[in-house]
């Protein structure tokens, strides 16, 4: 099956409708139903690489050209990296991302208490640019804020803005990931960011999924108003998959219709909404990434889509549940 290509915003970036986000194979501990049982008990630095290695050469075969990373995904950024150098990619093939705004503090282990910790200051944007650039080189593409809230107020720092600026003056795509139930807000306030009457962002990378459904029509305007959308999430970290809890009911009746798993489904009813450029795929494992990749070949029906809308649930009690092992500061 054909991975569409799309244009990402005012970005310019060429992508494909399915990316690969690497916040699973990047460290030892991270959230994800199943996700233990799939990776088992070696969790050493070695067998992680390789895992991203193998599952990076399933995606660029499979033809999808979108990795997404950050600084807080442990490794994630050497791995993919050292495969970049070891294929002899050249830039934009396939277009990355990556983040900044949360430092990897787990030490390698999985029973860190910490794994993360925020800082939006400009002294925390200038490091891990550097530390992005020194494992990705000329392949970083697109930067992000990773979670922009209106706690930290990084909307509202000039300095983070006017560096910002600065990067996006030298080529760089410039970004923001927003979470939590006030990602609405957030992402309506970054379309009036503007320095030098220019806005600063290009895209927006955003949770939707069936469960949590309420950015969509933020999602909408950011779209239309010229940002490349990128939606995470869409499986719900694992909660729309064969192992989750909801993968019953609606959900497994179209996904035996259309002769495919859940979590083809999920991403299927993402790829539906008008206003998404990229939907990620968090696979861990080949075989995971074919499943998802079948939403390629699922069409939704305005009945579909219908009965899948009674699986939402309400933004708070979506995000009342764990998103991240160890606490968020």
């Amino acid at each position: 099956m054909d991975v569409e290509e799309a244009r990402l915003g005012t970005s310019g970036l060429k992508v494909t409708r399915i990316g690969l986000g690497l916040a699973g194979v990047g460290r030892p501990a991270y959230l994800g139903a199943g996700r233990d049982d799939e990776l088992g008990a070696d969790r050493s630095v070695e067998f992680l690489e390789r895992r991203t290695h193998e599952l990076l050469d399933a995606a660029y075969n499979a033809g999808l050209r979108y990795v997404d990373a950050a600084r807080s995904y442990g490794l994630a950024e050497r791995f993919l990296g050292t495969w970049l150098t070891d294929r002899a990619r050249p830039p934009g093939d396939p277009a990355v991302g990556s983040k900044w705004g949360y430092t990897y503090v787990g030490g390698w282990s999985m029973d860190a208490s910490l794994n993360e910790v925020k800082d939006h200051s400009v002294d925390a944007l200038r490091r891990q640019y550097a530390e992005s650039r020194a494992e990705l080189g000329d392949h970083l593409l697109l930067y992000q804020i990773h979670s922009a809230t209106w706690e930290t107020g990084v909307l509202d720092d000039l300095a983070v803005l006017d560096e910002l600026a600065r990067l996006k003056e030298q080529g760089l795509a410039i970004g923001l990931t927003v979470s939590g139930p006030g990602q609405s807000d957030v992402i309506r306030q970054s379309l009036e960011m503007r320095m030098d009457g220019v806005r600063v962002f290009h895209t927006v990378q955003a949770t939707w999924n069936l469960l949590e459904r309420s950015a969509g029509e933020a999602l909408g305007e950011a779209h239309e108003a010229g940002y490349g959308v990128i939606v995470k999430e869409s499986v719900a970290n694992g909660r729309l998959t064969g192992r989750g809890d909801r993968a019953t009911g609606v959900l497994q009746e179209i996904a035996n219709d259309c002769g495919v798993n859940v979590d083809a489904v999920a991403i299927a009813a993402a790829l539906a909404n008008p206003w998404a450029d990229v939907v990620l795929s968090g696979a861990i494992a080949s075989d995971q990434l074919a499943s998802n990749l079948e939403a390629l070949s699922v069409q939704l029906s305005p009945a579909d889509l219908a009965a899948l809308a009674e699986l939402s649930e309400p933004s708070k009690t979506y995000w009342a549940r764990p998103h991240r092992p160890g606490p968020d500061p």
